[in-house]
């Protein structure tokens, strides 16, 4: 039977990538689709080409037929013909191409609705509230989240969430990533600081898959140490541990672990374990009214028929050296009389951060205040830049001194 063009075209994509031990799909990245994994297959051919080729129809026979067993459709087939039509990516998740021989571990995706609809179930399912993940890994004694690339990004990067019922929300690790999701983050249970985080990356709560990982000798046996994670409280869902024989092994006990935490985090959410903190969407209580005149006439001249101040909304820009200069402009801001609140626009490291003010009073009282605790100030545009100001340098507006000693 002549191979169809989707057939084709995948296998074309897979000749053209590099070989080995990489994890490759090809086609769609997996939303929207039933995916089966973990499907061997060994054929022969007159070419490597016509072998492969051979191994992922093979694959796909063989992938039907776990997916309706796991539906519960027993051992069903479809022509090769239909199956085309069907499957919308395949994974390599280890092969060896010899001359005339494939042999090759793969995962097989179906589309969603299409394979549905053959099964006869519902191609709908229900997900959770978006959870921003936050993936940690100790080596060396030391934590890794997105200060850099590490196995266990990789390995949530490569994991199929669109089959999953957890939605979760994966950071680009670019950015202030590395600044606002750190292993310290973790043990800062505070919920004003967690709703902030959590409200720029569109999330209503947080997930922390864990793992510690141990080598026993440089290249030797490598044992995993999982856990799963939620909440800004850090609360333990689930724990246990994974061991391969070799280093090359480890991204195999990466996605082991991941496959499993998410197992766990499904099942805590289907038991109502995993359920967002309300703490996390809870508000200020608007201040109930109070109808009660007061009599003006005990009140002192001063504070009669006087009203609370409206707070404004101002723009402030910051030169950002440093991360500490960052934080030192928010804690100045915020120790300010009259400043209700301070959210982060943007966040720019060595440059400009953006930072919106909630403040009773005007643009001018408020450049008074900052230049009172020595801050420069710059007011345009409907904004004010403030910087440190040099040690010893007096205030821009204060003229100099040119009186001479009588």
């Amino acid at each position: 039977m002549r191979p169809s063009r989707s057939l084709l075209l995948m296998a074309l994509f897979l000749i053209l990538a590099p070989l080995g031990g990489s994890r490759l799909a090809a086609q769609d990245g997996g939303a929207g689709s039933f995916e089966v994994s973990g499907v061997e297959v060994d054929v022969s051919a007159r070419t490597a080409g016509a072998a492969r080729l051979a191994g992922w129809r093979l694959a796909q026979r063989k992938g039907w037929t776990m997916l309706s067993r796991r539906m519960g459709g027993g051992d069903g087939t479809l022509p090769d013909g239909v199956l085309d039509q069907l499957v919308s990516g395949i994974v390599v998740e280890s092969e060896q191409i010899g001359p005339t021989r494939y042999i090759a571990r793969l995962g097989i995706r179906f589309d969603r609705s299409r394979a549905a609809s053959i099964l006869g179930v519902s191609a709908a399912f229900t997900r959770s509230p978006p959870f921003l993940l936050l993936p940690i890994m100790w080596t060396g004694g030391a934590p890794v989240a997105f200060e850099r690339k590490s196995a266990w990004l990789d390995a949530w990067g490569r994991f199929n969430a669109g089959s999953s019922t957890i939605d979760y929300v994966r950071p680009a690790a670019t950015g202030p990533d590395a600044l606002l999701l750190n292993a310290g983050q973790i043990n800062r249970p505070g919920r004003g600081q967690w709703r902030s985080a959590l409200a720029q990356y569109g999330a209503s709560d947080v997930l922390i898959p864990i793992v510690h990982l141990e080598r026993q000798w440089p290249g030797g046996p490598i044992i995993g140490r999982f856990q799963a994670r939620f909440g800004p409280d850090n609360r333990l869902l689930e724990s246990f541990s994974l061991r391969v024989s070799n280093a090359d092994a480890l991204p195999a006990l990466m996605e082991a672990g991941v496959k499993r935490i998410d197992a766990a985090y499904q099942s805590a959410l289907s038991s109502g374990i995993l359920r967002i903190d309300p703490a996390l969407l809870a508000r200020a209580p608007a201040a109930e009214e109070d109808t009660t005149v007061p009599d003006e006439s005990l009140l002192p001249a001063d504070v009669a028929g006087a009203s609370e101040v409206p707070a404004v909304g101002l723009v402030v820009q910051v030169d950002t050296p440093t991360a500490n200069a960052f934080d030192a402009s928010q804690a100045t801001l915020r120790g300010i009389p009259g400043v209700r609140g301070v959210a982060i626009s943007s966040l720019a490291l060595g440059g400009i951060s953006v930072l919106r003010v909630s403040y009773e009073g005007d643009a001018a009282t408020l450049r008074t205040a900052l230049e009172a605790r020595g801050w420069s100030v710059i007011t345009g545009n409907g904004a004010l830049r403030i910087s440190r100001r040099a040690p010893g340098l007096p205030p821009p507006d204060v003229p100099a001194d040119n009186a001479t000693a009588g």
